[in-house]
């Protein structure tokens, strides 16, 4: 016996042929011109059997398939089953394309069917036949489907019309529900149904612990089989005898909601799941018209579209989230008993599905996700440049490729690290000037617009560091003034100075170094702890104005790093603390994925301290200011030159335990 398949190097039809390989007999395929390196690839992992397999060249688009009448004469009573797979599984595909592939296609594949006379012809339909019919749809139901506006609903439920009224051979027709990878291996190869969430479900598990509990809704149904499944019971169902013109639902007999399926799929990526769920009858108590009026409601759509888009979910989607059709599949099931034919329990191959997409299908693996992929060629301009966590952010971003401007005040310090890093190959340019100073600042923006065309990424990494209690302060606001001058108002005045040049380019990326402190709300550091802040209020205000125009904003609560900056604190001299490198690698991390905010979880988790319980927070902080004294320095004492007092065994083990903050 022979067959004939169409989308034999489709998903399912890769998988079908596999089967009917194995019942031995030829297995023609029908390939198109475009796809035959696409078949050759196949057949290698078709294996031996695949000396069987003979392409016929045509194509869907056109009568009688587009198979030559020397290939038609040649197969005419020749094949037993002819399986039409070949048809366009994708919602979000154009109308005209899936009328063309499902209701045209398909009634070609007739066309050649009944020219050679084919045994039966095997119509691979889809759920989608149903449309948003309301209850349980049976196998010989057709005529009751509803809510075919979707093109995608409507050819299906049009092309299966054309097999069941028009087909001139017997005929059989299969409803697989929404088709996922292999069970065994996970393998699939696109993205389609439930892995349009898996975007999501992975940023939720980089943001928050697994043991978060969320609150989301519980959907409608969502009917899920593994490919290996749909295969083997189409093989199966295609040759049990006396079964001709009728449907079979390849359907999971177990009905989920979609809230149960995207918490198997979480419980699976490690992620927060959904601890409680709100029922979909809750939504219909909401007037029709409310819930339109909310719809239409533009700047929510446009947050909505935002949303989808960072997620890469289609819009088309959403309006499937509250499906409530569920599927018998009494006949198939009866059909398949003494096989070991079965759908296997999601919950037993959730977790192959995940791996496998996280490991071939994310989106985010065809991006380049080093530091040259995202600034070779670029310019980049680091402020404070000349030492500490400014040059080895610079030596970093150079040695990736970026065209490198180092800025700082000291003309020597700024040769020397200009020196050392052209001396390793980077591009590097050097521009001496005291950003606190409101004239110069300016300056040096339109010399780099004049110089360099503009800034590709901007790192605000200069700034002032005091460490003074208040109780020490009320005689020096010119502490306060000074540093509000460097870390707020020069930050703000040199980006607004580039920024212009950033949105008519519709592109830049401006990295902000705050501090740990912000969050920790650290004693001694009031000036410079609400310097930071200002410069994080206004970073967010920007990035809400800037975040459909292509500029991005990135804040990092950087912690306590070794540098020049720290040197008078002497006590910091025996305190654990973050090195200059560890702090490039978070300046890379910023501007390889331009996240909104880097903190290390210490300063995450001191920030959620103070929010949920503000006292015990307050508590922390003022046992710290009684263990750590003022520096010498700071207390304007000569003696700042003696041996620092070493630190005691408390504050060295409380200085562990938080490391990276500032006392």
């Amino acid at each position: 016996m022979a067959y004939f398949v169409t989308g034999a190097t489709g998903f399912i039809g890769r998988h079908l042929v596999e089967r009917l390989l194995a019942r031995g007999g030829r297995v023609y395929v029908l390939v198109r011109p475009q796809s035959l390196q696409k078949f050759e690839t196949l057949r290698e992992l078709w294996g031996p059997r695949a000396n069987r397999i003979v392409p016929i060249a045509g194509d869907l688009a056109e009568p009688n398939l587009g198979i030559t009448a020397t290939d038609t004469r040649k197969l005419s009573g020749k094949i037993g089953h002819l399986f039409h797979l070949a048809a366009i599984y994708d919602m979000t595909a154009a109308a005209d394309d899936q009328e063309t592939a499902n209701v045209v296609g398909t009634d070609h594949a007739m066309q050649f069917a009944d020219r050679v006379q084919a045994g039966c012809f095997h119509l691979v339909s889809s759920i989608a036949a149903a449309g948003l019919y309301e209850g349980t749809f049976r196998e010989n139901m057709f005529e009751e489907a509803s809510g075919l506006d979707h093109p995608y609903f409507r050819t299906k439920h049009e092309s299966e019309a054309l097999v069941r009224n028009h087909c001139k051979r017997p005929w059989r027709v299969y409803r697989p529900g929404i088709v996922v990878g292999h069970s065994q291996t996970g393998q699939i190869d696109k993205i389609d149904g439930p892995y349009y969430f898996f975007k999501m479900i992975q940023k939720l598990r980089h943001s928050l612990p697994p043991w978060f509990p969320l609150i989301g809704f519980e959907g409608g149904y969502i009917n899920l089989v593994p490919v290996d499944y749909v295969a083997a019971a189409m093989d199966h169902l295609a040759h049990v005898e006396g079964q001709d013109g009728q449907c079979f639902h390849l359907t999971d007999p177990r009905q989920r909601r979609v809230g149960e399926v995207l918490n198997l799929f979480a419980r699976s990526g490690h992620a927060p799941t959904m601890a409680f769920r709100i029922d979909p009858k809750l939504l219909e108590l909401i007037p029709a018209a409310v819930t339109a009026s909310i719809s239409n409601y533009r700047p929510l759509r446009q947050v909505v579209d935002t949303i989808l888009r960072d997620l890469h979910v289609p819009h088309d989607v959403l309006q499937f989230i509250n499906w409530q059709t569920r599927f018998d599949a009494t006949r198939t099931q009866r059909l398949l008993e003494g096989t070991d034919i079965r759908v296997p329990p999601l919950e037993d191959y959730a977790w192959r599905l995940w791996d496998y997409w996280e490991r071939h299908l994310d989106p985010d693996l065809s991006l380049d996700r080093s530091l040259a992929g995202t600034v070779r060629g670029k310019v980049v301009l680091i402020t404070g440049g000349s030492s500490g966590i400014g040059l080895a952010a610079a030596e970093r971003c150079a040695g990736a490729g970026a065209r490198v401007i180092i800025v700082a005040r000291d003309p020597g310090k700024l040769e020397a690290a200009r020196l050392k890093i052209a001396e390793n190959g980077g591009s590097v340019f050097a521009c001496q000037c005291d950003i606190a100073d409101d004239q110069a600042c300016d300056a040096l923006a339109r010399k780099v617009l004049a110089e360099h065309g503009g800034v590709d990424v901007l790192v605000n990494n200069a700034g002032r560091s005091i460490r003074r209690s208040i109780d020490l302060s009320y005689d020096r606001f010119h502490d306060f003034e000074r540093t509000m001058q460097l870390n707020y108002f020069a930050v703000v005045r040199l980006t607004m100075a580039l920024l212009p040049s950033m949105l008519e380019r519709g592109a830049g990326h401006i990295v902000n170094i705050s501090s740990i402190g912000v969050l920790s709300n650290a004693p001694r550091f009031s000036a410079y702890v609400s310097s930071k802040a200002a410069m994080e209020a206004w970073t967010r205000c920007a990035a809400a104005e800037f975040a459909d125009r292509g500029v991005s904003f990135t804040i990092i609560n950087m912690p306590l790093v070794r540098t020049p900056m720290i040197a008078p604190t002497r006590i910091y001299e025996q305190m654990p603390v973050a090195t200059a490198d560890e702090a490039a690698d978070m300046i890379a991390e910023a501007i390889i994925a331009r996240p909104k905010r880097i903190a290390t979880k210490l300063g995450l988790a001191a920030e959620v301290l103070h929010l949920a319980a503000p006292r015990i927070t307050e508590v922390i902080m003022n046992t710290a200011y009684r263990m750590f004294p003022d520096s010498t320095t700071a207390t304007g004492d000569p003696a700042d030159k003696k041996p620092a007092t070493p630190p005691t065994k408390e504050a060295v083990l409380f200085a562990s335990l938080l490391r990276g903050v500032h006392w």
